[in-house]
Formats: structure tokens, sequence, C-alpha cells
């Protein structure tokens, strides 16, 4: 069954402003913030893997000059969800083109929510769009997938939740369009993503 809320994540380094958005979503109900990180170190990364968000709110001052350019690839090696930057700094064009979207400190609460939804929306057309083109990490699922791992093995090997894995796995399904264990490991054969001798039989 699906949650009435939406699941959000906070990637803010100031507590008074996480507080506050929190405050403000919480009071209109419609998004619900599941975890709150001060920054992208190892152990927020363990965190960020095994939240199931349905939307990242990132202030990008907790990016260095130079990764503010790869905040989608770096992101998208732990989640799925649609990244929206909190502007709490001026920022360039082209560092704005990899957010789904974008809220302001000065938003009115029902315009922070509307653009919420934009950029859920925005995220899930664009993952319709991808094609079959496999994320790195799906990749490396699919790997595990045609060796025979089971969701449990994977989730451990990778220090992941196995709702994580079930995420990536119906990524991999949705992008390939290849339903079986079978189909996926001749779809990985083919791609040179294992060779013949590492699959069990």
């Amino acid at each position: 069954m699906k949650s009435a809320y939406k699941k959000v994540l906070l990637i803010i380094p100031s507590k008074v402003l996480a507080r506050g958005v929190e405050a403000v979503l919480a009071e209109l109900g419609e998004f619900r913030v599941e975890g709150i990180l001060s920054d992208l170190s190892h152990a927020s990364e363990v965190r960020l893997r095994n939240m199931d968000a349905d939307v990242i709110i990132v202030d990008p001052v907790v990016f260095d000059y130079v990764s503010r350019m790869n905040v989608r690839a770096r992101l998208s090696e732990y989640s799925s969800a649609a990244v929206v930057a909190l502007l709490t700094m001026a920022m360039d064009g082209e560092q704005l083109k990899q957010y789904d979207g974008t809220i302001g400190m000065y938003d009115e609460p029902v315009s922070m929510v509307r653009k919420l939804r934009e950029s859920i929306s925005s995220r899930e057309e664009a993952a319709d769009s991808e094609g079959p083109d496999l994320s790195q990490r799906e990749k490396e699922i699919l790997v595990c997938v045609a060796k025979g791992m089971l969701n449990k093995e994977i989730a451990d090997f990778y220090n992941i939740s196995i709702h994580t894995v079930i995420t990536h796995r119906k990524n991999i399904t949705r992008k390939t369009g290849i339903k079986t264990v079978a189909g996926l490991t001749v779809y990985a054969l083919l791609n040179n993503l294992i060779d013949s001798g590492s699959i069990e039989l």
C-alpha cells in the first residue's frame, strides 16, 4: 500500500534551516521529512543509501565548488529520488540544470509544496525517457542478479537496504523491459557486464 505522503530527505548543514523546512512540510501534510543529514560524509552516504526518499532537498553549500557540477551523478549512486536545490546562495544556470527543481528560503509554504510536486513529476518523466541506459549502481546490481545472488545477499554485499535493491531491480526491469533473471543474465552477457565463467549454473 502506497503511503499518503511523500518521503523527504534533507541534506542541509544548518540545523535551524533544516528544522524550519521540516516544520513547514509537516504543517501542510503532503510531504514528511524522514531524515536530515548535515553533510555527505561516509556515515551520511550509508544513511542515504538506506532511505527510500521520493525527494531529496539539498543545500548546494554541502558541495565544494568543483563537485557542485556533479551533484546528480553523486546522489544517483544512492537514490533515484528527485533532487531539489534549496537556494541559500547564488548559483549559475549550468549548476542548476542538474536539479529537478529549486525552492527558495523565502518561498511561501504552498509554493514550496507545488515546486516539490513538480520536481517529482519532472524526475519521473525524465526516468521514463532515459531509455535502457543503466546507472553504475544498476549495472552492479544486474551483475549480482546474473550471478544468482538473492536480494538479501546483494543488500549485505553493498551495505544497502533490501528496499533499495528492490528499487534498483524495478528500475532495471523498467529500463530494459526484461522481467526474468534468465533474460537479465543474457542482457548482462550481451552487454559485456559479465563473462560466462562467472555465472552459477
